[in-house]
């Protein structure tokens, strides 16, 4: 199928509504930087899901986070988009500004720099991210361990996807389709969504983020949603890899055995949804003593009570129509998580309402 058709077809399009959830956040960003939904048929429903790491982080996290960054003799170490998520106590930039110790970093291995060069300082790496990511911390931990580092620390928000679709499907998101995160597939491999396809007769189109690679993972997407029961009849599945310069069916060995030797499952609060059984990742007990107390992290009280940052990570409801959006929650003064990073819903709708009006 050459794109040209395949856009003509997601353009014409003029069967059943179709609802399709792009799950990662990286998605997101791609979707509304290549102008797909501007441009496919309005039967084509493309709704934003809580793939963006920064979103999902609960208050209690970043209030944890806060409080570490205050203590003495104690720095934060993390990634921009982090240090602006709103908390209870505020966040880590207005803390930063009433004298917390925050440092930002491009890779958590520049962590092992600052251990080393400052042995009498502690420091606590914010370690948040999905399956894409979480492979660094063993290499990190590693590395720590073989140095004798113990003033480094990880405060840990990780996530795993699969119980978060999981989640979505048994309350109430309606979604006839998924396009799977093509840089989590390529650690997971496209199998870990089968069980999930299978047990909610939901297609899965893992997909790349090029503009190309959208469409055509929209296009064969749809095509399995209007096929469904021929193809669980003739091949017995809904998962299809549109991705396979990169994502194999079984995914990366090394990598899962790396995060399996490290890290177990657990119930994890995500932001605005609560807890979801088994979707988190912790540090194993024999490596306790790099956890800085992530475990029993808790959603306080919202920042904004009138935030809907929960209804549109599930995809029940669209960013502009929360009545924060655009008055006082823009990417300047972030009410919610969502209108905190590039890869959030609100933040790109706002900036796409922005240019229409500008």
């Amino acid at each position: 199928m050459d794109i040209r058709e395949a856009l003509r077809y997601l353009k014409e399009y003029d069967g059943p509504e179709i609802s399709v959830m792009e799950i990662c956040g990286s998605h997101t960003e791609a979707i509304a930087k290549s102008g797909i939904r501007d441009v496919i048929s309005k039967k084509i429903r493309l709704i934003s899901g809580p793939g963006c790491p920064v979103c999902v982080c609960p208050s209690g996290y970043v209030d944890r986070l806060i409080g570490l960054s205050m203590q003495e003799n104690t720095s934060v170490v993390t990634f921009g988009d982090l240090i602006r998520i709103p908390g209870k106590e505020g966040s880590l930039q207005l803390a930063k500004g009433r004298g917390a110790s925050v440092e930002l970093v491009y890779s958590p291995m520049d962590t092992i720099k600052l251990a080393l060069a400052n042995p009498e300082r502690n420091f606590v790496f914010g370690a948040v991210g999905f399956e894409t990511t979480i492979p660094v911390y063993p290499l990190l931990l590693e590395q720590a361990a073989e140095l004798g580092l113990g003033n480094l620390k990880l405060l840990t928000a990780l996530k795993r996807m699969p119980p978060a679709i999981d989640y979505l499907c048994q309350n109430g998101a309606r979604i006839d389709a998924f396009l799977a995160p093509g840089h989590v597939s390529t650690i997971t491999g496209s199998d870990a969504f089968c069980d999930l396809s299978l047990r909610y007769r939901v297609p899965f189109g893992v997909t790349g983020f090029s503009e190309a690679q959208l469409v055509m993972g929209l296009y064969g997407t749809v095509k399995m949603v209007l096929k469904k029961e021929q193809l669980l009849k003739e091949e017995g599945s809904l998962v299809k890899n549109f991705y396979p310069s990169v994502v194999t069916k079984e995914g990366n060995r090394k990598a899962q055995e790396k995060m399996a030797a490290f890290f177990e499952p657990g119930d994890a609060v995500w932001r605005g949804m609560g807890v979801i059984p088994d979707s988190g990742l912790y540090l194993r007990r024999e490596y306790a003593a790099f956890d800085a107390g992530s475990r029993g992290l808790t959603e306080d009280e919202k920042t904004n009570p009138a935030c809907r940052c929960g209804e549109v990570l599930m995809g029940k409801m669209d960013s502009s129509k929360c009545p924060l959006f655009g008055r006082i929650c823009n990417p300047e003064t972030p009410q919610g998580a969502c209108m905190v990073s590039t890869e959030g819903s609100c933040y790109q709708n706002y900036l796409a309402a922005d240019q229409r009006f500008t």
